[in-house]
């Protein structure tokens, strides 16, 4: 927990430091504690509510919804110019719970992990309503990816399991978060039928930004597994799938730019990007990830970047050591971390081990072998030779343990 000076928290409130020195000797400041004649108080601890007050009243009487019906803030169109997620974060600090949260997840667009940690842990530890246990549980879930922690994960699914629900549609978007945390280890399996088939009507409009990053998270990785041969489509087969799901993820993008829902937009961007780069279209795709990027680099979203380097191979390097150099040496120390928690958390679920000790290019070679392509298709789609193709299925044979016809399994 960090702890910060009563200074900070006055001007932070907008409230005089003796206002606050009150609240510490009144006890009304959770984990606020006395260091002799000074009182250090937790960065994210809440203001306490004025009873006295109509608004507060009115607050208490309403179960203080969040403003957007959703469990992702950021994602909605509360946040829509980018440069300014820390100046919405205080437009917020007049609703503890929005401003919280809404902070833990610009806190994970940034790859600030720990500190992510941190605040669902707290949220979950209060009695939060039920948008704000249901992201704070996803938030856990995404810390546990990045640090390869089952057990944490397991945890973040009956945090979810277990939030507040009210009614159908507060059920159905449990459900619906639940399935979004499988999808962060590519498992398909359980998203209700409704969302298999793009409909968001049991949803709440507000949620509508986060589902479509879902959907098109669910498109992506289910033919990712019809190319991989791990699911069967009758009249398709290898990568034709995955390259007609660029039509409907297109128009998605199209939507969040309309909505003005950044962080939206850059996510699909990138999930389109991965299609259209498993589909031999980097040219496509790397005018997603430059688009992307315009609108992640203002506030140092360099964690959502990371995420997607495993599935773009190496062209968010070519592209962002391009243009901005110091920003990609950021995302590539994120990247490390990510890699390694993702394979080490999908690994045990899947209870296979997968490979980290790959590089970008060995591990695009693997991947277009699992996709069923021959060495000279390799060959000819990255640019390469047939010999360097034969190489690099070796080395992976080498460093896995397993035949080419067996890299879906360590991928």
């Amino acid at each position: 927990m960090e702890y910060v000076k009563i200074q900070e928290i006055a001007k932070k409130w907008g409230i005089s430091e003796r206002s606050v020195q009150l609240m510490c000797a009144e006890g009304k400041i959770e984990g606020a504690k006395r260091f002799g004649r000074s009182w250090m108080i937790p960065r994210e601890a809440l203001r306490p509510v004025d009873g006295r007050t109509r608004a507060a009243k009115a607050m208490v009487e309403a179960d203080l919804p969040l403003p957007r019906k959703t469990p992702f803030l950021y994602m909605s169109d509360l946040y829509s110019v980018p440069g300014t997620a820390d100046e919405v974060a205080e437009d917020l600090a007049h609703h503890h719970e929005a401003y919280v949260l809404f902070r833990a997840e610009v806190a994970y667009s940034r790859g600030e992990i720990d500190k992510v940690y941190e605040i669902a842990s707290y949220l979950l530890s209060k009695h939060s309503g039920f948008y704000a246990v249901i992201g704070a549980g996803m938030l856990l879930a995404m810390c546990a990816v990045w640090k390869g922690d089952i057990a944490m994960w397991r945890k973040a699914k009956i945090h979810i399991a277990e939030a507040p629900a009210q009614n159908d549609y507060d059920r159905d978007v449990m459900l619906l978060a639940i399935s979004a945390v499988d999808i962060m280890i590519y498992n398909v399996e359980n998203f209700p039928e409704w969302f298999k088939k793009g409909s968001f009507e049991p949803l709440h409009k507000d949620a509508y930004p986060a589902a479509k990053v879902y959907y098109a998270k669910y498109l992506y990785a289910f033919g990712y597994d019809v190319a991989m041969g791990s699911h069967k489509v009758e009249g398709t087969q290898g990568l034709y799938i995955m390259s007609v799901i660029s039509y409907a993820v297109e128009p998605m993008i199209s939507w969040a730019r309309a909505d003005n829902t950044v962080v939206s937009e850059i996510y699909l961007r990138m999930t389109c990007a991965a299609i259209y780069h498993n589909c031999g279209k980097d040219k496509e795709a790397i005018e997603h990830i430059d688009k992307a990027i315009a609108l992640a680099l203002p506030d140092k979203f360099y964690g959502v970047l990371a995420e997607y380097c495993r599935a773009l191979d190496t062209l968010i390097e070519r592209r962002l050591s391009e243009i901005d150099p110091a920003a990609w040496a950021e995302v590539k120390k994120l990247y490390k971390v990510y890699n390694e928690g993702w394979s080490h958390l999908s690994g045990a679920i899947r209870g296979k081990k997968l490979i980290t000790t790959l590089t970008a290019k060995e591990r695009e070679v693997a991947k277009l072998a699992a996709f069923g392509m021959k060495n000279p298709e390799i060959a000819k789609k990255l640019n390469m030779s047939v010999s360097v193709v034969k190489q690099a299925i070796r080395i992976t044979s080498e460093k896995s343990g397993m035949p080419r016809s067996e890299f879906a399994a360590i991928l």
